[in-house]
């Protein structure tokens, strides 16, 4: 009999019930208690969606990040938060953001570093680490929801040591892969806890066997897991996200009594892990994909898995191939969606039905799911044939493609000097990347007007009105370049993707992205076009508000690709080039209209790189490429920037300086510019503005901390290349928490002037 179970859930809740729980207790208008409240409710909720599986995980669910929990559960804990006062609750949730409900000063701790969680929009809390670090169980948090679950057989899910390590980042000039003998004894203990809870099998996450992985590790993996095999519970070590590689033969060989591969990702390589996979050992098939919203061709996937449940037989258990974090919660909450493509989709609780269809049909044949499977059938089919998905135009349109459209008409050097006399900036000019506050006004007036409660008119003079705002403040503050704050924009992809053709939108399809940062990325369906114009009606107005420089704010094309839920019958390569040839339109728009700075905002450039650096070259190439083509339509004395947040880059910075943008904005701030090291052995030859004011916390940075920042920065780029700016958009944050950081950041930028004329 073939077993079915799932990774990992959806944390939000249904409604984004955790979300508002969260910021509701942070600015302590909620207890504690009432926020553990949601927790426990949104749990409950889990289990009852997953009380068919043969397993379900606890554990998976986290008030914050599974990282950070992880951290806690160790006994990790930095040790500028450790002796603060306040519950274990605050002390998380200081590493996590920077402060807790209880603290009313405005600089209460360094948050954690946050970096994404291996490819996709997910961000964890880097663990630090150093050669003093100690760990101590503390499980509390794992054994509550594991007594609290109720009518499931638990799963309980853990991230496993070596990949915790290798997740870790050292503080110091020590090797964190030597704190594994320290690290084992807690987990043996954490396991024997479980163990007495009544755990049959835990579930031990170690994605890091789908990178590439040098000696060290791999006899890291080999050590750490004959150290656990003394302990009771069965362990299923879980890997997802990409092919083992040259992995494959340690991970079927480890200690342990099952393996889970990612089949979607790494087809390819299943017919060899079934090969050789030790007889004794349960295979996970990972067969539904838990990236992407499309519907599983289940015809196709029992294709692939009856010939292994022949071979298997009980051994066979199938899943997700990753956990179900990364897609919204149910469609079925859709009820005024696109007809045609609602039928190609399924989100979490979707795809737990096709893994019961998938259960049930090889454990009692496909004829006790014919109507399920003839259902399915039906709808891939249609998609593949649907006329909505192909555009001839399109297609010719990339087929025209040269290399002289990823060209600038001159060298860097030229460029800036044309830029200089146009803008005439100050030494360390200051901007900001792109969005101020989404004031409850804005989200309020954006609701009415997509309920049609607010005319077309009365939306655009509000939004115009919160524009204006934006300006005088900037103006106010004394900020070199302006941006026009982004008031109509829901979303730095969603907003473009609304005015593309190729895409359809959801109204629940929320995804966390990090904390009580929800995203709702856009579907794209088929080939992408521009119909008219995006911003060119914003930014006019804007700009006829001020004489100062205004940035033109868009979103690159690898950002629209990698933030969206994309299709995946053509390679991601053709579709980028699509999104690249669309936005490109609108930065010729734009400087025909006038604007001479076009930032053209590149976030997750990074995040696309496939795990295997082997791999890397052939993303980057097409990745600039297609950023290439988006930006370099342009004259000269037009000044291209484009932002970068969250992204460690110094091993691809030859790629970062071949996009040739002549400004860069980056996130340094939570990092302590330790990004920048990278420019003490490459000279970057472009602008760079390093990021000074971390906009993930309520901490108000002060001129003192941004002049430290920059004067760091001035240690590795010369002072004539530097701007001054945040490390990402202001979206998220308040105004009482924007205008004093910002207005101690152009203060820092006029002392560096004045250190600099002296």
């Amino acid at each position: 009999m073939a077993v079915t179970h799932n990774l990992g859930f959806p944390r939000i809740g249904a409604k984004r019930e955790l979300k508002f729980a969260q910021e509701s207790f942070w600015k302590g208008q909620q207890s504690a208690e009432a926020l553990l409240g949601v927790a426990k409710e949104i749990c409950a909720q889990n289990w009852a969606l997953q009380a068919s599986l043969n397993f379900a995980p606890v554990g998976d669910f986290s008030l914050y990040d599974q990282v950070l929990d992880m951290s806690f559960t160790l006994g990790h804990v930095p040790e500028r938060v450790a002796n603060l006062d306040g519950a274990e609750l605050d002390q998380y949730f200081r590493v996590a953001r920077g402060r807790s409900a209880i603290d009313t000063d405005c600089h209460c701790v360094h948050a954690g570093e946050m970096t994404k969680w291996f490819d996709t929009n997910y961000h964890y809390i880097v663990p630090e680490v150093s050669a003093s670090t100690e760990f101590s169980l503390n499980a509390e948090r794992l054994l509550t929801q594991l007594n609290e679950a109720k009518g499931i057989n638990a799963k309980p899910v853990i991230i496993g040591p070596v990949t915790y390590l290798w997740l870790c980042k050292e503080k110091d000039q020590s090797n964190r892969l030597d704190l594994l003998e320290k690290l084992l004894p807690v987990y043996s203990q954490l396991l024997e806890q479980l163990a007495e809870a009544g755990a049959e099998w835990v579930q031990v996450d170690e994605p890091a066997l789908v990178t590439e992985l040098d000696s060290a590790w791999k006899t890291a993996f080999d050590h750490a897991y004959h150290t656990l095999k003394a302990n009771r519970p069965k362990l299923l070590v879980t890997t997802y996200f990409g092919t083992l590689g040259d992995n494959l033969q340690l991970a079927c060989n480890l200690p342990v009594a099952g393996l889970h591969v990612d089949a979607v990702r790494g087809a390819s390589e299943l017919t060899q892990v079934v090969d050789w996979l030790p007889s004794h050992k349960v295979l996970s098939v990972g067969i539904i994909n838990g990236r992407n919203i499309w519907k599983t061709d289940l015809a196709q996937a029992l294709d692939t898995l009856e010939p292994i449940a022949h071979r298997l037989k009980e051994r066979l258990w199938i899943a997700p191939s990753c956990s179900l974090l990364h897609v919204p919660v149910d469609l079925d909450s859709e009820t005024d969606f696109d007809p045609e493509v609602f039928q190609w989709l399924a989100f979490a609780k979707q795809k737990l039905a096709e893994l019961a269809v998938l259960g049930q049909a090889l454990n009692n044949g496909r004829d006790s799911v014919r109507e399920a499977l003839a259902s399915n059938q039906q709808a891939i089919t249609s998609r593949k044939q649907s006329t909505r998905v192909h555009n001839p135009a399109v297609k010719a349109a990339l087929a025209g493609i040269t290399p002289e459209l990823g060209k600038r008409q001159s060298h860097y050097p030229i460029r800036a000097s044309k830029q200089a006399k146009t803008l005439n900036l100050p030494a360390f000019p200051t901007t900001t990347i792109g969005s101020f506050p989404q004031t409850p006004e804005i989200r309020q007036a954006r609701l009415a007007y997509k309920k049609q409660t607010l005319s077309t008119a009365d939306y655009e003079a509000k939004m115009k009105a919160e524009i204006e705002r934006s300006i005088r403040q900037q103006e106010a503050l004394g900020i070199d370049v302006l941006v026009h704050g982004e008031a109509e924009r829901n979303d730095m992809v969603e907003y473009f993707g609304e005015q593309l053709e190729g895409y359809v939108f959801s109204k629940f399809g929320w995804v966390q992205s990090y904390g009580s940062r929800c995203v709702k990325p856009p579907i794209l369906f088929g080939d992408i076009s521009r119909p008219h114009a995006m911003t060119l009606d914003w930014i006019n107005y804007a700009q006829s508000l001020t004489s100062k420089p205004m940035k033109g704010m868009l979103t690159g094309p690898v950002t629209i690709l990698n933030w969206s839920f994309v299709r995946d019958d053509q390679p991601r390569k053709n579709t980028c080039l699509q999104l690249a040839l669309a936005i490109r339109q609108e930065v010729q728009d734009l400087e025909t209209a006038g604007v001479n700075i076009i930032q053209i905002d590149e976030a997750a450039l990074r995040e696309g790189l496939p795990l295997r650096q082997s791999e890397w070259q052939a993303y980057l190439d097409w990745a600039v490429e297609c950023f290439r083509i988006t930006a370099n339509g342009v004259r000269d004395e037009t000044q291209i920037h484009t932002h970068m947040c969250y992204s460690e880059f110094n091993d691809i910075i030859e790629a970062i300086a071949h996009m040739d943008a002549d400004v860069i904005t980056i996130e340094t701030s939570r990092s302590d510019m330790e990004l920048l090291d990278v420019f003490e052995q490459f000279e970057y030859p472009n602008e760079i503005g390093p990021g000074v004011y971390d906009i993930h916390s309520p901490n108000i940075p002060s001129e003192a901390q941004i002049l430290t920042l920059m004067r760091k920065a001035a240690e590795r780029i010369p002072a004539e290349r530097l701007w001054v700016n945040p490390d990402c958009g202001l979206k998220t944050r308040q105004w009482e928490e924007v205008l004093p950081a910002l207005e101690n950041m152009v203060a820092a930028a006029q002392k560096l002037r004045q250190q600099l004329a002296s």
